[in-house]
Parts: C-alpha cells; sequence; structure tokens
C-alpha cells in the first residue's frame, strides 16, 4: 500500500456509478491462481504469491476508497497444509514480511486488521507479526482487513460447536435456545457482517472450505483473471455486476409478486 496519500487522491479508485448503498458492505476473496500465473511465466510459484502481494495492497486501498466495511482475504487454508514444505515456508515468510511492510499503511489508512482461522500449527514468527498488527491497528475505524490464515470453514463450525457444547454443560445455555444467531455469534467472524459478494479468482467454481456459514445469502462472482493480476477495474467490474442483482433473500420482488418461480 505505497505512496498512500496520492493513491487516496487517485480518481481510478473512486466508482461514481455505483451508489454506496449498492456496494457490499462485506467482500470475501477466495485469491486463486497464484501458482498457475507462476507456471504460465516458467517461474517458481513462490513468484505468483510474491505477485499476489501486490494485488493485495491494491484491493485493500480501493476497498477503502469505496467504503466497503469489510474485506476477507482467504490466504491459506487448512487443507494448504498438503502443498511442499518448500512453498510452504516462503508463504510463512511472506506473511511476516507482508504484515510487517504494510502496518504503518494501515495504520495511516486508518485500515483494522484482523486473522481468522486456528492459531495452532502457525510458525511462532507468524503469530508475533500477526498479533502486533492486531493490536497496533486495533483503535482503526476504517476497512476492517480479514485475513483468513489456516482456516477451514468446517474447522470453524466445528470450533462454535465445541465452544457452545461447553456452556451448555456449564448450564450457559439452554439447548433448546440455540438459534442460527447463537451459532453466528460463536464463529470466528462474530464481529463482522456476512459476505455480501463472494469473489473468486482464476475460474474456479467451488467454495473450497471457505466461509460456508457466512456466505448463504452472498452474490457470486467468479473472474478468468488469475489474482497476481487482479487490479482495481477488475473489482469494479464485479461490484457493478453486483449492483445490478437483486438480493430477494428468498422473498419476492413487486415486480415477480405473481411468478412463485422468480
Amino acid at each position: 500500500m505505497s505512496h498512500t496519500q496520492s493513491n487516496l487522491a487517485d480518481d481510478r479508485y473512486s466508482l461514481p456509478d455505483v451508489a454506496p448503498e449498492r456496494r457490499p458492505r462485506h467482500l470475501a476473496i477466495i485469491m486463486d491462481g497464484n501458482g498457475r500465473w507462476a507456471q504460465q511465466r516458467n517461474e517458481p510459484r513462490v513468484m505468483g504469491h510474491q505477485e499476489g502481494a501486490k494485488s493485495v495492497r491494491e484491493i485493500v486501498i480501493a476497498c477503502g476508497q469505496l467504503g466497503i466495511e469489510a474485506l476477507t482475504l482467504y490466504s491459506f487454508s487448512i487443507e494448504n497444509w498438503k502443498r511442499p514444505a518448500e512453498e510452504i515456508g516462503a508463504l510463512m515468510k511472506l506473511y511476516v514480511e507482508y504484515l510487517q511492510l504494510e502496518c504503518p499503511e494501515l495504520l495511516e489508512n486508518n485500515v483494522r486488521f484482523h486473522q481468522i482461522g486456528r492459531r495452532e500449527g502457525l510458525p511462532a514468527e507468524v503469530l508475533e507479526m500477526m498479533d502486533m498488527v492486531v493490536e497496533a491497528t486495533r483503535h482503526c475505524t476504517g476497512l476492517n482487513l480479514v485475513l483468513a490464515l489456516n482456516y477451514g470453514s468446517r474447522t470453524e463450525i466445528t470450533d462454535a460447536m465445541k465452544s457452545i457444547a461447553r456452556k451448555v454443560r456449564l448450564g450457559e445455555i439452554d439447548p433448546d435456545q440455540i438459534t442460527p444467531e447463537t451459532i453466528a455469534a460463536h464463529l470466528y467472524t462474530a464481529h463482522l457482517p456476512d459476505p455480501d459478494l463472494l469473489l473468486r479468482t482464476a475460474g474456479e467454481m467451488r467454495l473450497s472450505n471457505y466461509l460456508l456459514w457466512q456466505i448463504s445469502y452472498a452474490e457470486l462472482y467468479v473472474t478468468d483473471v488469475f489474482w497476481p493480476d487482479f487490479r482495481v477495474e477488475h473489482l469494479h467490474e464485479a461490484i457493478r455486476e453486483y449492483a445490478q442483482r437483486h438480493r430477494r433473500f428468498g422473498a419476492l420482488d413487486e415486480y415477480h409478486s405473481g411468478d412463485v418461480n422468480a
């Protein structure tokens, strides 16, 4: 997020044709295609991850400019531990370097940083840097930047069920009084609104165990663009399409009131 002040004044981040109330409050992204981007260029996969960090920088700036409340990025899944040790080590090093480099810019842009996912298994240096940035930005009131790191939705829901079960055992919760809101309050994202828009790059048509509870009513948008090539103009395309959709949440639009299949 370098040269922040000039970026904040850059008109290319604005989206005047989409009213603020038509933009998503919470945007969740599956950042896919880093490895394929590198392979197409005969580069090591880690090069794709390094280039992908540049996309993160630009999209964070853009979301802050657009007044989006939360941006959640799927950075490293529980399943990603199956990847080669060399690639995992390079990714963990990249997280430390990114957070250390970007923390001053997050503060300048009033961005609050969060992490969701299990802490167990993450290297000590990653946890230390992550905790430092969380604490340093705790007072920020702008964009909430959420990094899903060592994350899996089924694991998250399992952890929520364990937490609720412990409270039931202690008599703090009546099982008959458990509601969807009770479950949501025990998820990693309890402090955030549910995503309005789920965006996936690189053309894959699957959810990959990402925010499965939270995206129940999210709009889906898939682009063939690899994440390292994803820039503000692609983000604007996604938001424009989102703004044109009719979100009925199971109800009927007035103009479809006579069509039960609408």
